[in-house]
């Protein structure tokens, strides 16, 4: 365990659960609770997630996610809005979500305003309004950031998803296309990478000042 890490980083080590059994998830929360810190565990299974609620009541286990957090932040700051292009694209903007929250940043959930349906997105924009960052997640063709980055005047981390037909190459498309986004603000994370997009996107909003514990 890196217990050192919240004082270089700003935020605690966070478990990587595809692989660990529950125990081996629990042992590392406890040696963090020793010390202090919050814990977030990402990519857990059914199995892990069960011993993990039993083993710690009080932890926030978020299914469609696969992902379980204890700890209070204490107080949000900042605004991170996690939008989605479709219904299919949920679990990992619920990754995003999960993140944000264990961090601390104020976040909202904007679903279902894919490019399929451009008359979605201009009737949710005021909800975006005074955003540090965004997190934009979609599969398919990728189209949505490059959609939302034209309205917004912050980041925008655009997370690629697997969802799509076989030319999708499980997000490949999705991830090129993100990547040349004309839109200036646009920046990409990996496939399927809710935790890392919502990790940059909170760090943008939170600023050069982190919590310690």
């Amino acid at each position: 365990m890196d217990l050192d890490r919240a004082a270089r980083c700003g935020y605690p080590e966070v478990a990587f659960g595809e692989g660990k059994t529950g125990e081996q998830i629990a042992a590392v929360f406890a040696a963090q609770r020793e010390a202090g810190q919050r814990c977030f565990a990402t990519r857990v299974s059914d199995e892990a997630r069960a011993t993990l609620a039993a083993r710690f009541p009080s932890a926030v286990v978020n299914d469609a996610a696969r992902t379980v957090r204890l700890g209070e932040a204490g107080g949000e700051v900042g605004f991170v809005p996690v939008v989605t292009a479709g219904t299919t694209d949920r679990p990992v903007a619920e990754e995003a979500l999960e993140t944000l929250r264990w961090m601390g940043v104020r976040t909202a959930l904007i679903a279902d305003v894919g490019v399929a349906g451009p008359h979605r997105l201009p009737e949710r924009l005021p909800e975006l309004a005074g955003a540090d960052a965004a997190v934009v997640v979609a599969g398919m063709e990728g189209a949505l950031p490059s959609v939302v980055g034209g309205h917004l005047p912050c980041p925008v981390v655009a997370v690629p998803t697997s969802v799509g037909y076989g030319a999708n190459f499980g997000g490949l498309a999705a991830l090129l296309g993100m990547l040349n986004s004309c839109a200036a603000n646009v920046v990409a994370v990996n496939i399927d990478a809710g935790f890392k997009g919502g990790y940059v996107a909170g760090l943008i909003a939170r600023g050069p000042t982190f919590p310690t514990e």
